[in-house]
Protein backbone atom coordinates (compact mmCIF):
# COMPACT_ATOMS: atom_id res chain seq x y z
CA UNK A 1 0.00 0.00 0.00
CA UNK A 2 0.96 3.57 -0.68
CA UNK A 3 0.53 5.84 2.08
CA UNK A 4 -0.80 9.29 1.11
CA UNK A 5 -0.20 12.58 2.66
CA UNK A 6 -2.83 15.77 1.40
CA UNK A 7 -1.91 19.27 1.79
CA UNK A 8 -5.34 21.54 1.90
CA UNK A 9 -8.32 20.96 2.53
CA UNK A 10 -10.43 23.53 0.45
CA UNK A 11 -11.82 23.36 -2.86
CA UNK A 12 -9.62 20.81 -4.55
CA UNK A 13 -8.44 18.49 -1.48
CA UNK A 14 -11.81 16.82 -1.13
CA UNK A 15 -12.06 15.46 -4.49
CA UNK A 16 -8.25 14.33 -4.57
CA UNK A 17 -8.81 12.95 -1.18
CA UNK A 18 -12.34 10.95 -2.59
CA UNK A 19 -10.21 9.50 -5.29
CA UNK A 20 -7.62 8.33 -3.29
CA UNK A 21 -9.13 6.72 -0.17
CA UNK A 22 -10.97 5.08 -2.82
CA UNK A 23 -8.19 3.75 -4.78
CA UNK A 24 -7.19 -0.22 -3.59
CA UNK A 25 -3.69 0.10 -3.69
CA UNK A 26 -3.21 3.19 -1.25
CA UNK A 27 -4.53 4.41 1.58
CA UNK A 28 -5.08 8.18 2.64
CA UNK A 29 -3.03 8.51 5.34
CA UNK A 30 -2.68 11.81 6.62
CA UNK A 31 -4.29 15.57 5.73
CA UNK A 32 -3.06 18.66 6.71
CA UNK A 33 -5.46 21.61 6.55
CA UNK A 34 -5.03 24.94 9.04
CA UNK A 35 -8.07 26.31 8.56
CA UNK A 36 -9.67 24.74 11.93
CA UNK A 37 -13.44 24.51 10.31
CA UNK A 38 -12.42 22.61 7.23
CA UNK A 39 -9.55 20.37 9.21
CA UNK A 40 -12.90 19.25 11.30
CA UNK A 41 -14.72 18.63 8.06
CA UNK A 42 -11.40 16.69 7.03
CA UNK A 43 -11.84 14.73 10.16
CA UNK A 44 -15.57 14.37 9.60
CA UNK A 45 -14.98 12.38 6.58
CA UNK A 46 -11.83 11.01 6.75
CA UNK A 47 -12.51 9.66 10.73
CA UNK A 48 -9.42 7.17 9.74
CA UNK A 49 -6.74 9.91 8.75
CA UNK A 50 -4.84 11.56 11.12
CA UNK A 51 -5.94 15.51 10.58
CA UNK A 52 -3.06 17.78 11.56
CA UNK A 53 -2.66 21.70 11.21
CA UNK A 54 1.30 21.17 10.74
CA UNK A 55 2.59 20.58 7.59
CA UNK A 56 5.84 19.21 9.62
CA UNK A 57 3.83 16.42 11.27
CA UNK A 58 3.14 14.67 8.29
CA UNK A 59 6.84 15.15 6.75
CA UNK A 60 7.93 13.43 9.71
CA UNK A 61 6.13 10.30 9.33
CA UNK A 62 7.91 8.03 7.93
CA UNK A 63 4.94 5.39 6.82
CA UNK A 64 3.73 8.51 4.35
CA UNK A 65 5.52 7.36 1.25
CA UNK A 66 3.96 10.51 -1.11
CA UNK A 67 2.49 13.96 -0.68
CA UNK A 68 -0.15 15.21 -2.29
CA UNK A 69 -0.31 19.71 -2.70
CA UNK A 70 -3.91 21.22 -3.06
CA UNK A 71 -2.64 24.77 -1.85
CA UNK A 72 -2.20 28.45 -3.48
CA UNK A 73 0.08 28.29 -6.15
CA UNK A 74 2.44 30.44 -4.07
CA UNK A 75 2.54 28.15 -1.56
CA UNK A 76 3.69 25.11 -4.38
CA UNK A 77 7.65 25.52 -3.90
CA UNK A 78 8.34 25.26 -0.27
CA UNK A 79 5.35 22.75 0.45
CA UNK A 80 7.21 20.27 -2.61
CA UNK A 81 10.60 21.10 -1.44
CA UNK A 82 10.17 20.12 2.00
CA UNK A 83 8.23 17.00 0.63
CA UNK A 84 11.20 15.57 -1.44
CA UNK A 85 13.76 17.18 1.02
CA UNK A 86 11.81 14.50 3.26
CA UNK A 87 11.85 11.83 0.86
CA UNK A 88 8.85 11.85 -0.74
CA UNK A 89 7.20 11.55 -3.70
CA UNK A 90 4.70 14.47 -4.71
CA UNK A 91 1.99 15.50 -6.95
CA UNK A 92 1.08 18.91 -6.80
CA UNK A 93 -2.13 20.88 -7.93
CA UNK A 94 -1.61 23.12 -11.20
CA UNK A 95 0.03 25.35 -11.81
CA UNK A 96 3.19 23.44 -10.54
CA UNK A 97 4.96 26.65 -9.31
CA UNK A 98 4.69 30.45 -9.51
CA UNK A 99 7.68 30.72 -11.33
CA UNK A 100 10.03 28.87 -13.85
CA UNK A 101 12.73 29.03 -11.20
CA UNK A 102 10.98 27.27 -8.76
CA UNK A 103 9.66 24.69 -11.22
CA UNK A 104 13.52 24.15 -12.27
CA UNK A 105 14.92 24.27 -8.78
CA UNK A 106 11.88 21.10 -8.20
CA UNK A 107 13.01 19.98 -11.01
CA UNK A 108 16.91 19.01 -9.96
CA UNK A 109 15.90 18.56 -6.27
CA UNK A 110 13.90 15.44 -7.52
CA UNK A 111 16.11 13.99 -9.66
CA UNK A 112 19.13 14.46 -6.97
CA UNK A 113 16.97 12.37 -4.45
CA UNK A 114 15.38 10.37 -6.90
CA UNK A 115 12.01 11.10 -6.46
CA UNK A 116 9.07 11.05 -8.39
CA UNK A 117 6.98 14.69 -9.30
CA UNK A 118 3.90 14.76 -10.72
CA UNK A 119 1.26 17.86 -11.60
CA UNK A 120 -2.45 17.98 -11.31
CA UNK A 121 -3.03 18.42 -14.96
CA UNK A 122 -6.23 16.17 -14.84
CA UNK A 123 -7.46 17.12 -18.45
CA UNK A 124 -4.94 14.93 -19.71
CA UNK A 125 -6.81 12.19 -18.50
CA UNK A 126 -10.40 12.45 -19.62
CA UNK A 127 -11.93 9.97 -22.40
CA UNK A 128 -12.02 13.17 -24.87
CA UNK A 129 -8.26 14.54 -24.90
CA UNK A 130 -7.31 10.57 -25.25
CA UNK A 131 -9.45 10.44 -27.98
CA UNK A 132 -8.22 14.00 -29.55
CA UNK A 133 -4.96 12.71 -29.08
CA UNK A 134 -5.21 9.72 -30.34
CA UNK A 135 -6.68 11.25 -33.66
CA UNK A 136 -3.81 13.77 -34.00
CA UNK A 137 -1.35 10.90 -33.72
CA UNK A 138 -3.30 8.96 -36.43
CA UNK A 139 -2.86 11.53 -38.95
CA UNK A 140 -6.30 11.53 -39.63
CA UNK A 141 -6.93 15.39 -39.27
CA UNK A 142 -3.57 16.17 -41.52
CA UNK A 143 -1.27 19.21 -40.47
CA UNK A 144 -2.91 21.34 -37.69
CA UNK A 145 -3.56 24.75 -38.79
CA UNK A 146 -4.52 26.39 -35.57
CA UNK A 147 -5.78 25.99 -31.96
CA UNK A 148 -9.05 28.04 -30.84
CA UNK A 149 -9.76 27.87 -27.07
CA UNK A 150 -13.08 29.44 -25.08
CA UNK A 151 -12.78 28.98 -21.24
CA UNK A 152 -15.37 31.68 -20.01
CA UNK A 153 -17.71 31.54 -16.82
CA UNK A 154 -18.89 33.71 -13.92
CA UNK A 155 -16.26 33.29 -11.05
CA UNK A 156 -14.47 32.00 -9.15
CA UNK A 157 -13.00 34.98 -8.95
CA UNK A 158 -9.10 34.31 -7.12
CA UNK A 159 -7.00 36.22 -4.77
CA UNK A 160 -3.61 35.58 -5.35
CA UNK A 161 -3.39 34.42 -9.34
CA UNK A 162 -5.31 36.03 -12.49
CA UNK A 163 -7.63 34.19 -15.05
CA UNK A 164 -4.69 33.28 -16.98
CA UNK A 165 -3.11 31.57 -13.83
CA UNK A 166 -6.67 30.04 -13.16
CA UNK A 167 -7.61 28.38 -16.09
CA UNK A 168 -5.12 28.66 -18.96
CA UNK A 169 -3.03 25.64 -17.44
CA UNK A 170 -5.55 23.77 -18.63
CA UNK A 171 -5.65 24.61 -22.27
CA UNK A 172 -1.80 25.06 -21.83
CA UNK A 173 -1.51 21.37 -20.63
CA UNK A 174 -4.17 20.13 -23.41
CA UNK A 175 -2.17 21.78 -26.47
CA UNK A 176 1.25 20.88 -25.21
CA UNK A 177 0.34 17.54 -24.65
CA UNK A 178 -1.51 17.21 -28.03
CA UNK A 179 1.24 18.75 -30.47
CA UNK A 180 4.15 18.12 -28.32
CA UNK A 181 5.77 21.78 -29.34
CA UNK A 182 7.50 24.33 -28.07
CA UNK A 183 5.92 27.77 -28.76
CA UNK A 184 8.61 30.75 -30.13
CA UNK A 185 6.81 33.54 -29.06
CA UNK A 186 3.90 34.58 -27.20
CA UNK A 187 1.20 37.74 -26.61
CA UNK A 188 -1.28 38.21 -24.08
CA UNK A 189 -3.58 41.32 -23.24
CA UNK A 190 -5.73 41.21 -19.78
CA UNK A 191 -7.84 43.63 -17.92
CA UNK A 192 -8.87 44.03 -14.31
CA UNK A 193 -12.60 45.31 -13.16
CA UNK A 194 -11.98 44.90 -9.55
CA UNK A 195 -9.54 46.76 -6.90
CA UNK A 196 -7.57 43.75 -6.72
CA UNK A 197 -5.59 44.96 -9.90
CA UNK A 198 -6.05 41.14 -10.80
CA UNK A 199 -6.73 40.84 -14.66
CA UNK A 200 -10.45 38.57 -14.78
CA UNK A 201 -10.60 38.78 -18.86
CA UNK A 202 -7.44 38.03 -20.90
CA UNK A 203 -6.50 36.66 -24.62
CA UNK A 204 -3.46 35.11 -25.25
CA UNK A 205 -1.52 34.39 -28.91
CA UNK A 206 0.48 31.81 -28.67
CA UNK A 207 2.89 31.35 -31.75
CA UNK A 208 4.96 28.06 -32.92
CA UNK A 209 7.31 27.41 -35.92
CA UNK A 210 5.76 27.17 -39.31
CA UNK A 211 2.03 28.16 -39.30
CA UNK A 212 0.56 27.49 -36.11
CA UNK A 213 -1.22 29.39 -33.95
CA UNK A 214 -2.80 28.86 -30.50
CA UNK A 215 -5.59 31.71 -29.63
CA UNK A 216 -6.90 31.19 -25.45
CA UNK A 217 -9.47 33.44 -24.65
CA UNK A 218 -9.89 32.95 -20.37
CA UNK A 219 -13.19 35.16 -18.78
CA UNK A 220 -14.04 35.07 -15.27
CA UNK A 221 -17.40 37.88 -16.29
CA UNK A 222 -19.37 35.51 -18.83
CA UNK A 223 -22.88 35.03 -18.53
CA UNK A 224 -22.35 31.02 -19.03
CA UNK A 225 -20.09 28.70 -18.72
CA UNK A 226 -18.55 27.66 -22.35
CA UNK A 227 -15.55 25.19 -22.16
CA UNK A 228 -14.86 24.76 -26.30
CA UNK A 229 -11.75 23.98 -27.96
CA UNK A 230 -11.46 24.09 -32.08
CA UNK A 231 -8.51 22.01 -33.64
CA UNK A 232 -8.39 22.81 -37.57
CA UNK A 233 -6.55 20.21 -39.66
CA UNK A 234 -5.65 20.65 -43.28
CA UNK A 235 -7.86 17.54 -43.57
CA UNK A 236 -10.34 17.51 -40.68
CA UNK A 237 -11.34 19.24 -37.89
CA UNK A 238 -12.04 18.81 -34.35
CA UNK A 239 -14.56 20.35 -32.19
CA UNK A 240 -14.33 19.64 -28.58
CA UNK A 241 -17.06 21.51 -26.05
CA UNK A 242 -16.29 20.04 -22.45
CA UNK A 243 -19.86 21.21 -21.94
CA UNK A 244 -21.77 18.46 -23.93
CA UNK A 245 -22.62 15.85 -21.88
CA UNK A 246 -23.31 13.41 -24.91
CA UNK A 247 -20.73 14.33 -27.76
CA UNK A 248 -18.00 15.78 -26.13
CA UNK A 249 -15.94 15.34 -29.39
CA UNK A 250 -16.58 15.97 -32.88
CA UNK A 251 -14.64 15.13 -35.95
CA UNK A 252 -16.00 17.68 -39.09
CA UNK A 253 -14.75 16.13 -42.34
CA UNK A 254 -14.35 20.06 -43.80
CA UNK A 255 -11.93 21.90 -44.74
CA UNK A 256 -10.21 24.47 -47.82
CA UNK A 257 -8.52 23.86 -50.94
CA UNK A 258 -6.65 26.76 -52.30
CA UNK A 259 -5.70 26.73 -55.76
CA UNK A 260 -2.40 27.46 -55.92
CA UNK A 261 -1.73 27.06 -59.55
CA UNK A 262 -2.25 30.80 -60.62
CA UNK A 263 -1.03 32.47 -63.65
CA UNK A 264 1.42 35.27 -62.92
CA UNK A 265 -1.53 38.13 -63.69
CA UNK A 266 -3.35 36.44 -61.33
CA UNK A 267 -1.32 36.88 -58.60
CA UNK A 268 -3.79 38.70 -56.34
CA UNK A 269 -6.71 36.80 -56.47
CA UNK A 270 -7.43 33.51 -54.17
CA UNK A 271 -9.18 30.57 -55.46
CA UNK A 272 -10.71 28.53 -52.67
CA UNK A 273 -12.70 25.81 -52.95
CA UNK A 274 -14.96 24.74 -50.16
CA UNK A 275 -14.55 20.68 -48.74
CA UNK A 276 -17.81 19.52 -46.88
CA UNK A 277 -18.06 15.84 -45.42
CA UNK A 278 -19.56 14.42 -42.73
CA UNK A 279 -19.10 14.83 -38.82
CA UNK A 280 -18.65 11.64 -36.64
CA UNK A 281 -18.83 11.72 -32.74
CA UNK A 282 -16.82 9.18 -31.28
CA UNK A 283 -16.90 7.21 -28.38
CA UNK A 284 -15.39 8.22 -25.24
CA UNK A 285 -14.59 6.57 -22.20
CA UNK A 286 -16.28 8.20 -20.00
CA UNK A 287 -14.33 7.36 -16.12
CA UNK A 288 -13.67 10.23 -13.98
CA UNK A 289 -10.53 11.62 -15.23
CA UNK A 290 -9.29 12.21 -11.86
CA UNK A 291 -9.47 9.04 -10.66
CA UNK A 292 -7.51 7.49 -13.78
CA UNK A 293 -4.92 10.36 -12.38
CA UNK A 294 -4.68 9.36 -9.26
CA UNK A 295 -4.15 5.35 -10.80
CA UNK A 296 -1.52 6.40 -12.78
CA UNK A 297 0.27 8.49 -10.16
CA UNK A 298 0.07 5.30 -7.89
CA UNK A 299 1.29 3.35 -10.26
CA UNK A 300 4.46 5.38 -10.82
CA UNK A 301 5.40 5.68 -7.11
CA UNK A 302 5.06 1.66 -6.83
CA UNK A 303 7.37 0.86 -10.16
CA UNK A 304 9.36 4.10 -10.34
CA UNK A 305 8.46 4.94 -13.73
CA UNK A 306 7.96 8.88 -15.01
CA UNK A 307 3.47 9.92 -14.53
CA UNK A 308 2.53 11.16 -17.89
CA UNK A 309 2.26 14.53 -16.19
CA UNK A 310 5.96 14.79 -15.33
CA UNK A 311 7.50 18.16 -13.21
CA UNK A 312 8.87 18.48 -16.63
CA UNK A 313 5.22 19.20 -18.24
CA UNK A 314 4.43 20.99 -15.28
CA UNK A 315 7.91 23.01 -16.08
CA UNK A 316 6.77 24.01 -20.02
CA UNK A 317 3.30 25.14 -18.76
CA UNK A 318 4.91 27.59 -16.32
CA UNK A 319 7.29 29.04 -19.18
CA UNK A 320 3.95 30.12 -20.61
CA UNK A 321 2.13 31.44 -18.03
CA UNK A 322 4.99 33.33 -17.11
CA UNK A 323 5.91 35.25 -20.68
CA UNK A 324 2.31 35.63 -21.08
CA UNK A 325 2.54 37.42 -17.48
CA UNK A 326 5.43 39.93 -19.14
CA UNK A 327 3.26 40.60 -21.80
CA UNK A 328 0.16 41.41 -20.12
CA UNK A 329 2.50 43.50 -18.29
CA UNK A 330 4.36 44.89 -21.10
CA UNK A 331 1.17 46.00 -22.47
CA UNK A 332 1.09 43.76 -24.90
CA UNK A 333 4.29 43.04 -26.02
CA UNK A 334 5.46 39.90 -27.96
CA UNK A 335 7.71 37.62 -25.61
CA UNK A 336 9.55 35.48 -27.50
CA UNK A 337 11.28 32.39 -26.11
CA UNK A 338 14.70 31.15 -26.23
Amino acid sequence: MVNIGLVGYGYWGPNLARNFSRHSGCQLFGICELNPNRAITAKQDYPGALVVTDYLDLLKLDKIDAIVIATPVGSHFRLAQAALLAGKDVLVEKPFTATVHEAEQLLELAKQKSRIIAVDHTFLFTGAVKKIKEIIDSGEIGDILYIDSVRVNLGLFQNDVNVIWDLAPHDISIINHLINLDPVAVTAVGISHTNSKIEDIAYVHIEYAGQLIAHLHLNWLSPVKIRRTLIGGTNKMIVYDDMDASEKVKIYDKGIVVNNQLETSDIHKIIVDYRTGDMVAPKLNNAEALSAEVDNFISCVRNRETPLVDGLAGLRVVKILEATQKSIENKGMRIEFT
